[in-house]
């Protein structure tokens, strides 16, 4: 897959906070936002964007994926950094949108929940939630 490379969590929240034009875009499915919880940027005055890269329940690929992020008018030129639950999703993610023109478009390794632990569980070991960062339930 072509994009511009994985970045950790820690890398991910230090780059939103210092550049202005950095989003980050969850790709999960709505009920991974509703039922597991989405990460609070509002310490540093942003929020993030929300659009499937795969639709629940069925987990088609969303056909409307990279309309939906071209129709924010972010600039070509900004980093994207795009965030699933463990950092697969978010590589085809990733890759679609620097098929599209955008020059900077990274994997969040590890994505929300982080990698399984010796149960089999997430949300223990790497990833958003693991990691310490600011996140949130609805």
């Amino acid at each position: 897959m072509n994009y511009t490379d994985d970045v950790t969590v820690e890398e991910t929240w230090k780059a939103l906070q210092e550049n202005e034009q950095a989003v980050l875009i969850d790709v999960r499915t709505r009920a991974e936002w509703a039922f597991v919880g989405l990460c609070d940027l509002s310490s540093i005055g942003k929020t993030p964007l929300l659009v499937s890269w795969q639709e629940f329940p069925t987990m088609d690929i969303n056909p409307s994926f990279a309309d939906s992020i071209m129709g924010q008018n972010i600039p070509k030129s900004a980093p994207l950094y795009f965030l699933c639950r463990s950092g697969v999703r978010s590589q085809a993610a990733a890759a679609t949108m620097q098929a599209a023109g955008y020059e900077q478009c990274y994997n969040i390794l590890s994505g929300f929940e982080g990698d399984r632990d010796q149960k089999g569980h997430r949300g223990k070991i790497g990833g958003w939630k693991a990691s310490g960062l600011p996140w949130m339930q609805q």
